[in-house]
């Protein structure tokens, strides 16, 4: 099963959250802290109310995203979440 956005909005798979701190203590699931980076899925037509809407980000990028933002979806025991592109905070690059 395969999510198509509309419009302006983007699918982005989570990032699974760190199961240990750097100085290697264990996490238990309550204490893992959910990141707020995912990487892009799908992208959206860009067409919003019959105006063309520039989309700046493109399936594989890595992503910041707003905390509360989007819609969590979970297809076939995976995690997505579903929010429109201005929720982007910005693109991890190398």
């Amino acid at each position: 099963m395969k999510i198509k956005p509309l419009g302006d909005r983007l699918v982005l798979k989570k990032v699974e959250a760190e199961e240990k701190t750097s100085s290697g203590i264990i996490l238990t699931g309550a204490a893992k802290e959910v990141p707020q980076f995912a990487e892009v899925v799908a992208v959206g037509s860009g067409i919003v109310d019959g105006k063309e809407v520039k989309m700046e980000v493109e399936v594989g990028d890595r992503v910041i995203y707003n905390k509360y933002a989007g819609t969590d979806v979970k297809i076939e025991g995976e995690e997505f979440i579903v929010l429109k592109q201005e929720e982007i905070v910005g693109v991890l690059v190398d």
